[in-house]
């Protein structure tokens, strides 16, 4: 009996050795096959696409911001030499002007006094002339003393100095001295368009009294536009003269704009540590750009060479970042294993992918990947 006994167990343990082999060998053969499969159905249903790595260039970057922007001699910001009361204007913000239009046109009773000042001394002048020349010439024969010369003389270059800057103020208002000087004085003085553009503040009404402190309306020729960025100083000395730039408005529309550095600022904000940069845009016609617009934008300083997928071929999950590399393909079906890799920048579509394990004859799935993996 107790043979018998020993001879139970030792099946028994046989058996259960048996079984623990055969679980083992169930498990590595699960792990063998273990990947993820797409049947040929799936895979053109969801227009899943297959893809290599390839050699890309890729810039070396700096990141920064600022605004759409005009040169000085596109922005006009229009105010009054002298001050006025509002005669007439029909001005709106929008509204179109050409170089020389009449803007406004300004009432003051001053103007009137300058016109008479200007036009008694220019009726001076004649007698002042003739009384230096004769006293000139008495001097010079010596019957006239040099005392009354001299006070002639005087007399006739202050009342030149006087006539000129008087005719210099009256052009300013653009008061015509000519007309002045025929016995035509006007209380009105109109200002005139220095540019063409487009008016983007307008701050007086009619009837309003305008000082010449008081800026009346603003005028900005759209024609040439610029960006004006804004670089910390860490970055300063990556940027140079003729980089890339692109750059979108992030507020408008996701699509990305050229432009060129064309100067960099050559002293840096104590307060903000940060330098200007002037970029000058590619097809600047093709946008309807507009001064003040917030833009984002890149500065692409230095360039690489390496190996990329295409941007969707790569995907998050739990913090890491895998691709699905190729590994069999039967009977229609594709069979893939999820790879992690470490990744650059991404430029144009394309991310620089780091990996030993990988090369450049690896297939990959670059459409879909989402779909399989998840996030």
């Amino acid at each position: 009996m107790k043979h018998i006994f020993s001879i139970t167990v030792t099946l028994l343990l046989l058996m259960g050795c048996g079984n623990k082999n055969k679980s083992e060998l169930d498990s590595e053969a699960q792990e063998e096959t273990s990947g993820i499969i797409v049947t040929q159905e799936q895979f053109q249903s969801n227009v899943f696409k297959l893809g290599t790595m390839e050699k890309r260039t890729f810039p070396k970057i700096v990141e920064t911001s600022g605004m759409i922007d005009v040169p000085p001699e596109n922005r006009a910001s229009i105010t009054a030499f002298m001050g006025g009361f509002v005669k007439n204007t029909s001005l709106l913000i929008g509204d179109q002007v050409k170089k020389g239009q009449l803007l406004i046109t300004l009432e003051n009773q001053e103007f009137v006094q300058m016109q008479q000042d200007y036009l008694e001394v220019f009726n001076q002048l004649d007698f002042l002339k003739s009384e230096f020349e004769r006293n000139q010439t008495l001097f010079e024969e010596k019957i006239a003393s040099q005392k009354n010369y001299l006070q002639a003389k005087s007399n006739y270059e202050t009342a030149k100095a006087r006539y000129r800057g008087l005719k210099e103020q009256l052009q300013m208002l653009n008061i015509s001295p000519s007309k002045v000087e025929q016995g035509n004085i006007t209380s009105q003085a109109s200002i005139y368009a220095p540019i063409s553009g487009s008016v983007t503040k307008m701050n007086v009404a009619k009837g309003s009294f305008v000082s010449p402190a008081t800026e009346i309306l603003e005028i900005i020729d759209n024609d040439h536009v610029h960006l004006e960025l804004t670089v910390f100083e860490k970055d300063i000395l990556k940027v140079k003269k003729d980089q890339m730039i692109q750059f979108r408005i992030p507020e408008a529309s996701e699509k990305a704009f050229n432009a060129k550095v064309y100067l960099v600022g050559k002293s840096i904000d104590n307060e903000k540590r940060t330098i200007r940069v002037h970029g000058h845009l590619e097809n600047e016609d093709e946008a309807n750009f507009l001064p003040g617009m917030f833009v984002e934008a890149i500065i692409m300083t230095d360039t690489a060479q390496n190996l990329s997928l295409p941007e969707e071929a790569m995907t998050e999950s739990e913090g890491s970042f895998y691709v699905l590399r190729l590994v069999d393909q039967q009977n229609g079906n594709h069979v893939f294993e999820r790879v992690s890799v470490k990744h650059g920048s991404t430029f144009d579509g394309y991310t620089e992918i780091f990996a030993s394990e990988l090369n450049e004859t690896d297939q990959f799935l670059t459409k879909g990947v989402f779909d399989l993996i998840g996030g």
